[in-house]
């Protein structure tokens, strides 16, 4: 069964998302873990794969969009396909993916901001109804920022 993670920000901006979703793929990639982030568009999905390039310049993270052709351990795509992962789901999607129970684990991150809330709560409903093992984990704002926006080094924060 899909173990699911919320992940709940100080913040109220979906860059706040993004930044906190690069280093948690940072840190299950230093794990050896496979990843798919889910979004809701290719266009965030692009977004997110030029801030992977840039998020921590002394960490390197090989990533791409999915296609047929790809087989990195971390993809990034839009909600029709997850490619063959199976292991750790990122949802940055305002939807529920079809393919969640798939996976060993989702993780949702949460910001506060009206409407993000509103269907962040939806997918928590959704996922306690069919009776899945859910966490929520309070983050300090201050792991929530890039190691740029924290002036620290890659290496102090992990």
């Amino acid at each position: 069964m899909t173990h699911i993670d919320f992940y709940i920000l100080h913040e109220d901006n979906r860059q706040a998302q993004l930044h906190f979703a690069c280093r948690l793929i940072e840190k299950a990639h230093r794990l050896g873990q496979d990843i798919f982030i889910a979004c809701n568009t290719l266009a965030r999905a692009e977004e997110l794969s030029q801030l992977l390039w840039t998020y921590n310049p002394e960490s390197f993270i090989p990533h791409a969009l999915l296609s047929a052709n790809s087989n990195e351990t971390v993809e990034i795509g839009d909600m029709t396909a997850c490619g063959q992962h199976h292991q750790l789901l990122i949802n940055l999607s305002d939807q529920i993916p079809n393919y969640f129970s798939r996976f060993e684990r989702l993780i949702e991150i949460v910001v506060q901001n009206d409407n993000m809330l509103q269907y962040t709560r939806e997918h928590w409903a959704h996922y306690k109804q069919r009776e899945y093992p859910i966490n929520a984990h309070k983050i300090p704002k201050e792991l929530s920022q890039s190691p740029q926006q924290q002036g620290i080094r890659a290496d102090e924060h992990r």
